[in-house]
């Protein structure tokens, strides 16, 4: 069996080890998507430091790789470094608008940074989508004190299924108000 089908064997069986010896023989001088790959290996086994290390060789090696920069921000979520990973985030959404859960990673990020206005545009392609879509947009439209926030926390309070997530994004806000026939 040949190194190649080696690896895919044990990346499809998650056999995390054994892919990341084979990966490590691999890296030296390296192509971005056995660094990249390399890179995921570490976030499976829990080397977050690690993972970081390869990632960024990956995006050394290949900037516009989309999915190295979303990995990226996940990995410096995981290290507590919130503004490399809005950075990381903010690279996988430009270069691929399509990506609905780097525009999600980064909304919430820019969130609980204060930084608000992002959240809103962000996440305006995926409104209605799920109740923490509607939630975060509500949070931003009350910290900017645009004029649809009341509107917006009436609609989400309304929407089935979603009271939990709408008391706890509308106890939150630090603009909005709070609904009293709770």
């Amino acid at each position: 069996m040949s190194v190649a089908e080696e690896l895919s064997a044990a990346l499809a069986a998650g056999r995390w080890p054994e892919a990341e010896r084979l990966l490590t023989g691999l890296a030296p001088g390296g192509h971005p998507s056995v660094l990249y790959n390399l890179g995921r290996v570490k976030m499976e086994l829990g080397k977050w430091a690690e993972a970081r290390d390869w990632l960024t060789r990956c995006l050394d090696a290949a900037p516009r790789h989309a999915h190295a920069w979303f990995e990226l921000g996940r990995t410096e979520l995981e290290l507590d470094a919130l503004e490399a990973a809005r950075d990381a985030f903010a690279h996988a959404v430009t270069l691929d608008a399509s990506d609905g859960d780097a525009r999600l990673n980064l909304a919430r990020i820019c969130l609980s940074l204060g930084d608000y206005p992002p959240v809103r545009e962000l996440l305006a392609p995926m409104a209605g989508q799920t109740v923490e879509i509607d939630a975060l947009r509500y949070r931003a439209a009350a910290e900017l004190g645009l004029p649809e926030a009341l509107a917006e926390g009436e609609a989400l309070w309304a929407r089935e299924g979603g009271r939990a997530e709408a008391l706890k994004a509308l106890t939150r806000v630090a603009k909005g108000r709070m609904r009293l026939d709770l």
